[in-house]
């Protein structure tokens, strides 16, 4: 498997195949965590507040149930038609959702007051380009705060993903380490730091907590890492029946061996989560 960066019209086109059951399975507990995230930023009434490369609404969906004034924008279409769909559903007539790239952001200079992102500029081929336009988007003493997973073999919900991948196909090619893949780049908090402080920001803090995501068994689990990144759905989408047999097989030991016998498990990932202010 390369590391090859695809051209925006494949990564959009990637990312909509996914939107549906990226939403249904993966959206519930990014929001759980981006509830998280938005109550330790103060995020308020008022807060004009920005969630690029939104997804389904990590971000957007908690910063508006606080009563924030959110855009949010993605480059996937369906996946910002299911965003709405959301935004409806819980009456948030304060969520503005738009198709868009985030590294190209159609929106004013100094308009927002915390722009924001999880696991989503973090994935950008463009890293510098993504964090250049959060920043021109933030007014003066504003907030800028990229969220992404940290170090691989600390995310367990892709490391056990692999993990069970290369135990039940031996011959799998693995996934590239050098560079790392796109979720990755800024894993390490050093590295997050140092492209903040470059992209102009000061006061710049790195945390390092620790999210946890419980699922109900290791089939609910591969269901949602298959259609969780277009580069896990690439790693699949040749593998016999029988092989994708062979993996869960191997995942509900896993499972039961963490939860001490119960099918279900929670996976803890450590994430990177930088701070900056304009």
């Amino acid at each position: 498997m390369t590391a090859s960066i695809p051209a925006p019209e494949q990564i959009r086109a990637a990312w909509d195949t996914l939107a549906t059951d990226f939403d249904d399975l993966v959206s519930p507990r990014t929001i759980t965590s981006g509830e998280t995230l938005v109550a330790d930023l103060g995020v308020r009434q008022g807060t004009r507040f920005l969630d690029v490369a939104a997804g389904t609404g990590a971000l957007a969906i908690p910063a508006a149930r606080r009563g924030a004034s959110v855009v949010a924008v993605d480059i996937a279409p369906t996946m910002i038609e299911r965003l709405r769909a959301r935004a409806t559903a819980d009456a948030l007539s304060n969520l503005d959702a738009q198709v868009m790239s985030g590294e190209e952001l159609d929106l004013p200079d100094d308009s927002v007051d915390v722009a924001a992102s999880l696991n989503g500029v973090s994935l950008l081929p463009d890293f510098d380009r993504g964090l250049a336009e959060l920043v021109r988007v933030t007014a003066p003493g504003g907030r800028v705060v990229i969220a992404s997973f940290g170090p691989l073999p600390q995310t367990e919900f892709v490391s056990f993903f692999m993990s069970a991948m290369r135990t039940a196909i031996p011959d799998l090619t693995p996934l590239p380490t050098n560079p790392p893949p796109l979720p990755f780049q800024v894993a390490d908090p050093e590295t997050m730091r140092t492209k903040l402080l470059h992209g102009g920001l000061t006061d710049v803090s790195v945390l390092t907590p620790t999210w946890e995501w419980h699922f109900p068994s290791a089939d609910a689990y591969w269901s949602a890492v298959a259609t969780s990144n277009p580069i896990v759905a690439r790693l699949v989408v040749d593998l016999t029946a029988s092989q994708r047999d062979d993996v869960v097989r191997v995942l509900d030991g896993m499972f039961r061996e963490r939860s001490g016998g119960d099918p279900g498990a929670g996976l803890r990932n450590v994430m990177t989560i930088g701070i900056g202010t304009k």
